[in-house]
């Protein structure tokens, strides 16, 4: 009979979690599962669930309601962009029943990827499908684009997918490769609707930029973890003073800036239009 120290190693190479069905199929018996939990080594949740010391509080808690880690909660455990949230979003079976309220947000809704009947964890084309059908579109778009940065996902396969959901098809085709971080998506979504010519990671005289609105009008989107030290800093002045030198305009903002103070920034990059600050000399374009 296989040992309890036979079994750990089993769960250990499957993330450190199983359903006690999929162990039994393994060739663990009862007594073996049973003797691993006695000797402290595995923890049981639910019942049939067995879970070893270490695995994400996450994927623990989402088994413990009964469903997997969907939505912006599995968004943020891959290391997307993800908007600010609290409660534990999970994926449940249509027909699932007593999933707790509290702290908790439910999708019964199927997703495109077929999911095995003991998944922890939402396949990342139902995550993404939960998430476009769960947050504002902006955020969404936010996440899809944070999961085609990080190489999780091509744009090509995000719209070769039956998602069945209008929502997600929508962000599907909206999707771009072009930005490199989480604000530059907001940037782009709240810019554009204006009908301003713009464009993402333009490379002016040897060196890219986030934006180019126009011709002219160069616009830098510094992240929440930007100008960590002097150098950078120092690195980022002598860009824009390169690129005014040149002719062009450079408007730059931070996260704090785009994310608690929008209307700033939106008057500021239209101020600038609407002063020809995007134009070439002698341009009416």
């Amino acid at each position: 009979m296989p040992r309890p120290a036979d079994f750990v190693r089993w769960l250990s190479a499957r993330g450190g979690i199983a359903h006690s069905s999929e162990a039994r199929t393994a060739g663990f018996p009862t007594q073996t599962m049973v003797a691993a939990v006695d000797d402290g080594h595995v923890s049981r949740v639910r019942r049939s669930w067995l879970v070893l010391p270490g695995v994400d509080r996450r994927i623990v808690r989402a088994v413990a309601v009964g469903g997997r880690l969907s939505c912006i909660s599995s968004a943020a455990r891959r290391g997307f962009w993800v908007p600010a949230h609290e409660d534990l979003h999970v994926a449940v079976k249509p027909t699932a029943s007593r999933v707790p309220r509290e702290g908790v947000v439910a999708h019964w809704s199927l997703g495109p990827e077929p999911v095995s009947a003991h998944a922890v964890e939402d396949p990342l084309l139902n995550v993404l499908l939960h998430v476009s059908e769960c947050v504002p579109r902006e955020s969404a778009l936010t996440v899809w684009e944070s999961a085609v940065r990080k190489g999780a996902v091509s744009l090509d396969a995000l719209r070769r997918v039956d998602w069945g959901s209008s929502r997600a098809r929508v962000i599907a085709d909206a999707c771009s490769a072009l930005s490199d971080s989480g604000l530059e998506t907001i940037f782009r979504s709240r810019i554009s609707p204006f009908g301003v010519v713009i464009r993402q990671q333009v490379w002016i005289d040897g060196h890219p930029v986030d934006f180019l609105i126009g011709d002219r009008l160069v616009v830098q989107i510094d992240g929440f973890e930007h100008h960590s030290s002097a150098a950078d800093r120092r690195r980022d002045i002598a860009a824009d003073a390169r690129l005014v030198l040149l002719g062009y305009t450079v408007l730059r903002f931070d996260y704090q800036q785009v994310m608690f103070d929008w209307h700033v920034v939106e008057r500021t990059v239209l101020a600038a239009v609407a002063q020809g600050l995007h134009r070439r000399m002698g341009s009416r374009a």
